[in-house]
């Protein structure tokens, strides 16, 4: 077998066979198949797309090149979320501790932040203590004492990945649905979680920018998650505005602790409420209405609450600070962004917002950058509100400050304002099932 039949083949548009995909993937992983030949290969699949089998099978290679964590020593059902990236997305925080009250076992790998989306491991680690490089039995046996445990991603997890995506981004070949999906299910199922429930988001703050696109991307992960016998659901949610109201690590954890520990309705609740409504309904095989009220019972009768402090203090956290946020170290510099116009904020551009967050020292542009965790943006306005010129529309955070004229700048330019009100999209467009 050659790779110069193999990208040929695809060339011409025809289906690789199970051997083809794998010897691809074994032989690129191990140096064998040069980063030219993976390059035209990659290309090819962009131009022709990949069979539903083709993914499957190229998933599945890539999750075994490198360490597949088994799980078979946590006792109940393991479940998983994933979230394709956005701004304030923290839902993480929320998410996690509810169904784990509920009885799932969480045992979740999450990565950092790059560019305008935020990291979840760094989001914890805003948390003075929080320990993220938890060993395998550690982390198991956190599993089985506290339901849930989350934690970084190991290094060799799905290394077939991480090679592929450094050559796709010098390619140009990252827009492939076929790619996108398996990029980021192998790394699902090296995690080794039962159930599954991706959070695919579209928008001006995501990767997919329609929700067209956004459905052929769930539905592909779909496919692929069943294709490998796991019980897998995508709930793709709206990301044009920013998810809840704060945006920085130490400010979307208060934001978190605050929801957990009153429940208060919001747009964040409404879609954590939704994710893991869906986690609930995966693990325990009952209908929607039930696992939906067992899930809002956990968020008002404050075990989900309880169970979040137990992670934290299971993981070296000082829980103190969830106990009462305001002992959180704070910025240094804050600034107020004030409306410079009457009428309704007609749109809101995610994407710019966060990477005014970035600008404050919130986020990283290379996986290198260190992050101020008190760094960030709180929103008192946002899209189908009506302001005041002179309004009060968002708080800047950071310890630079010479960056917050830049940041302002950057942030007040996501914002369309309008003299008409405008109609606020439903925050879930749809699931895929």
């Amino acid at each position: 077998m050659r790779i110069y039949d193999i990208i040929s083949k695809k060339r011409d548009g025809f289906e690789l066979t199970d051997e083809e995909i794998s010897f691809f993937i074994k032989n690129y992983v191990n140096g064998e198949i040069a980063d030219y030949q993976a390059a035209a290969l990659l290309m090819a699949i962009y131009l022709k797309g990949m069979s539903d089998k083709e993914t499957v099978t190229l998933t599945l290679e890539m999750a075994k090149s490198g360490d597949m964590l088994d799980l078979s020593g946590i006792d109940g059902v393991k479940v998983d979320k994933h979230s394709t990236g956005g701004v304030g997305d923290k839902t993480t925080l929320i998410v996690a501790p509810v169904v784990a009250a509920i009885g799932c076992k969480v045992a979740k790998m999450s990565g950092r932040g790059l560019g305008h989306t935020g990291g979840t491991v760094d989001k914890l680690e805003a948390i003075k203590g929080f320990n993220t490089a938890l060993s395998p039995e550690n982390f198991i046996d956190t599993v089985n004492r506290t339901g849930i445990c989350v934690v970084g991603q190991t290094g060799n997890l799905a290394p077939a990945d991480k090679k592929l995506y450094a050559l796709r981004d010098a390619t140009a070949t990252v827009g492939s649905i076929p790619l996108i999906a398996s990029s980021i299910m192998s790394k699902k199922l090296a995690a080794g979680s039962d159930c599954i429930v991706l959070d695919v988001k579209y928008g001006s703050g995501a990767f997919m920018k329609t929700p067209e696109d956004a459905l052929l991307l769930a539905e592909k992960m779909v496919t692929i998650g069943k294709g490998a016998g796991k019980r897998v659901r995508a709930v793709i949610t709206d990301m044009d505005t920013p998810l809840g109201k704060n945006i920085g690590n130490t400010l979307e954890v208060i934001e978190a602790a605050e929801i957990l520990r009153s429940g208060t309705d919001s747009d964040l609740t409404q879609v954590c409420i939704a994710l893991a409504t869906n986690i609930t309904v995966l693990a325990f095989g009952i209908d929607y209405i039930e696992a939906e009220s067992r899930v809002r019972a956990a968020l008002t009768n404050g075990e989900a609450y309880k169970k979040f402090l137990e992670m934290v203090k299971a993981q070296g956290g000082d829980a103190s600070l969830i106990e009462n946020t305001d002992n959180f170290a704070k910025a240094k510099h804050r600034k107020e962004v004030l409306s410079p116009a009457d009428g309704y904020i007609a749109a809101t551009d995610a994407e710019k917002i966060g990477s005014a967050s970035v600008v404050l020292g919130a986020g990283r542009v290379t996986k290198d950058d260190g992050i101020d965790y008190t760094a960030g943006i709180i929103l008192h306005k946002k899209t189908g509100d009506i302001v005041k010129k002179g309004d009060v529309i968002a708080e800047l955070f950071t310890n630079d400050e010479a960056k917050l004229a830049s940041a302002e700048e950057m942030f007040i330019s996501g914002f369309v304002f309008s003299e008409k009100e405008t109609e606020r999209k439903p925050l879930i467009y749809r699931v895929v099932e």
